[in-house]
């Protein structure tokens, strides 16, 4: 089931997180998230390849001043939200793109867009440009928007859980892939 924005408001009061809250992002099923002050931008010409099993630093974070920054066709950045999040055992969530966004070509999250119950801090997400021309993108923007989901029950174990293993448990800003710790020895 997906929470409604009365909903949303309910459980705000009991145990999810939204910081800093602002009422006007609130839609009737949604709630708009903001563009932090960072992007992380791939610097392609470090590697030809990436091996998944190794740590690698391929990205560099980019602060955005109050000029923008523009994501050329097929560029490929990560980008995460202004809002704070902490999820609770009894929700889940979504992160989409925004239609207004999409309708120019620009794309929010590739696949990263599910958020576990329990999950804490700023969600990293894709950005891509699927149009042949420049988009201008710029932080503080409104850039895609988050559902809320109940689940059936509270799962025996949340996102955190030392023996799950999650790798992205309190991130703040982007977050580069963290893959490589799949292969670490547990």
């Amino acid at each position: 089931m997906v929470l409604s924005d009365g909903d949303i408001k309910k459980y705000l009061k009991k145990g999810l997180v939204i910081k800093p809250f602002k009422k006007l992002f609130l839609q009737p099923s949604t709630y708009d998230l903001r563009l932090g002050d960072e992007v992380r931008v791939f610097d392609n010409y470090k590697t030809g390849l990436v091996d998944v099993r190794k740590k690698a630093d391929l990205t560099r974070l980019v602060k955005l001043d109050g000029g923008g920054f523009v994501i050329h066709p097929g560029d490929f950045v990560l980008g995460a939200t202004k809002e704070y999040f902490e999820i609770p055992g009894e929700l889940c969530a979504k992160l989409e793109g925004r239609s207004s966004l999409g309708r120019l070509g620009l794309v929010v999250h590739a696949t990263a867009g599910y958020i576990d119950p329990g999950f804490k801090g700023w969600i990293t997400f894709e950005l891509g440009n699927l149009s042949r021309v420049p988009i201008k993108i710029y932080k503080g923007m409104r850039i895609a928007q988050i559902c809320f989901l109940k689940m059936s029950r509270v799962p025996d174990r949340l996102y955190g859980d030392s023996l799950i293993g999650n790798k992205y448990q309190g991130q703040k800003g982007p977050t580069a892939s963290r893959f490589w710790k799949d292969y670490e020895k547990r």
